[in-house]
């Protein structure tokens, strides 16, 4: 298939106009006058199109998410009352007796507060309610659900249906239990032909029995086997036993840990600091996991040659990853270590010093712009959780790049919404000036950055040779850059707007009209 007449960003043909592909891969790059039509059985007349490397979204729950996308979805709603609203529509609108919803923000709405049981409860009388917070680490639910799931009488019931820890965990199992597998398939579905028009040709998935379960991830991993569309890098944060059963060959589930809690989150109060929340003096909760719990993590990584990752926000999480790291290097050395390439998650809150001590481990770092962009500068929850000192220094992005921190950008959706353009801009756009990437960096880490952040034998490039995997933009303001290097859009206007995905030869999405 020869496309040409276009722009195609590629590192080694500047300049490039036209490429050939023949099966999974790119076997030519060059201008128009370098190949003849005859030379294809197809020609795509690109029409002055933008052809680059295909995006990365290297962190996600896949279920939450596909669900997100076709129902209760609270991110938008401007007020508590709006997304009680909300709540009532769906029951009205769906027969089924749980109502699933994610992504509400205290911290966003005038009332400074989450709904309470007895609101749910009026909201939508009889069913079994579960809403996720924002960050996924903290939950509201029905009465309904709270006596089913036996929730009030574990550890992490806050009162009035907020749930935490144990609590929380007893309300997702039981209302999740309630998903058919054809809602499941649907909700896959959904995702996946979603991140396709979105130019995404990859899904890190991030499970654990924190957050789904063994048989989600399994069923995940053979649904994106047997359909079209983006690949699943699975990760599983429960027993590292249950990958011989979820993976036996070792090809899908690529990850040990992953989402793997080492602490919790800014927003729910339970990231782990090195000193105390500023809007609560002396609460400083602990990790949840010890260096020794890392450690064994990574050595289990390395005997079986998968991948090591852990969720680390706060600082004082970052260090207990990096003492795990330290003692798996002294059992298995220094170059097992780099070479299982571990992930931190998040990497929030983390200093020069632990920087450095990240880059020589070869750790790679899942970072998600958009939080800065929700959460950053010095009115936003980061500044209300840390003091305006602390938060300016979240989310170092280029520091982590300069440092030689391999960085990934995602969404963690459904926390914040799948848009790779919008992680870009949050990216370049970061609260703190020196923390922005510039635009190729941060291109760079929206693709090619998510293939090297799960080990793949890819590096997600348009060159002769590498997978014909990339993504075709119409660009409303067109692009920009020196001309010895490629081009990328200028994103002073609206964002590009996908018109095909292609991944490994295979048409994903094709969208040519306006």
């Amino acid at each position: 298939m020869l496309y040409r007449g276009g722009h195609v960003h590629s590192p080694t043909v500047p300049g490039a106009t036209a490429l050939l592909t023949v099966g999974r891969r790119v076997t030519w790059l060059g201008t128009d006058a370098g190949v003849a039509p005859g030379d294809a059985d197809e020609v795509v007349e690109l029409a002055g199109a933008w052809v680059a490397p295909a995006f990365v979204d290297a962190h996600l729950h896949a279920t939450a998410t596909g669900l997100a996308l076709g129902g209760l979805d609270l991110a938008a709603a401007p007020t508590l009352g709006a997304a009680l609203d909300a709540v009532s529509a769906a029951a009205r609108a769906n027969a089924a007796t749980t109502l699933l919803g994610t992504g509400w923000d205290e911290t966003r709405w005038p009332q400074r507060r989450p709904p309470t049981t007895s609101e749910l409860d009026r909201a939508a009388p009889g069913r079994l309610v579960y809403l996720a917070r924002v960050d996924g680490h903290t939950a509201v639910i029905s009465g309904p659900l709270a006596a089913a799931a036996g929730a009030a009488g574990q550890p992490g019931w806050l009162g009035d249906g907020l749930v935490r820890d144990d609590a929380h965990h007893a309300a997702r199992v039981h209302a999740y239990d309630t998903i058919t597998p054809g809602q499941r398939e649907d909700a896959w579905r959904r995702l996946r032909s979603t991140a396709a028009g979105l130019g995404l040709v990859a899904l890190h998935e991030m499970a654990g029995p924190e957050v789904s379960s063994a048989d989600d991830l399994a069923a995940l991993l053979a649904h994106a086997a047997a359909e079209p569309g983006p690949v699943i890098a699975g990760y599983w944060a429960g027993d590292p036993a249950d990958l011989a059963d979820l993976d036996p060959d070792g090809r899908l589930a690529v990850g040990v840990g992953g989402d793997l809690f080492v602490d919790g989150s800014l927003g729910s109060h339970t990231a782990a600091l090195r000193a105390a929340y500023a809007d609560r003096p002396g609460h400083r909760p602990p990790p949840m996991l010890d260096a020794t719990a890392v450690r064994d993590v990574v050595l289990t990584a390395v005997a079986t040659g998968r991948q090591p990752g852990f969720h680390a926000i706060g600082d004082a999480a970052v260090d207990t990853v990096l003492a795990g790291l330290a003692a798996a290097a002294t059992t298995a050395g220094p170059a097992q270590v780099i070479a299982a390439r571990p992930r931190i998650e998040h990497c929030e809150l983390v200093h020069p010093d632990q920087i450095t001590a990240l880059a020589r481990f070869g750790a790679v770092a899942a970072v998600q712009p958009a939080f800065d962009a929700f959460w950053g500068g010095p009115h936003g929850m980061y500044a209300e959780r840390l003091g305006t000192a602390r938060a300016a220094a979240m989310n170092p992005l280029a520091g982590l790049v300069a440092a030689g921190v391999g960085v990934a950008l995602s969404s963690d959706a459904p926390v914040t919404p799948l848009d790779p353009w919008g992680a870009i801009r949050a990216a370049t756009g970061h609260h703190t000036h020196t923390a922005r990437l510039d635009l190729a960096a941060a291109f760079d880490a929206a693709t090619r950055g998510g293939w090297h952040a799960a080990r793949a034998s890819t590096d997600g490039s348009l060159t002769a040779g590498q997978p014909a995997t990339f993504a075709v933009w119409r660009l409303p303001t067109g692009l920009t850059g020196p001309p010895a290097h490629p081009a990328l859009p200028d994103l002073t206007g609206p964002d590009p707007r996908c018109v095909r995905t292609v991944l490994a030869g295979t048409v994903l999405h094709d969208n040519p009209t306006p």
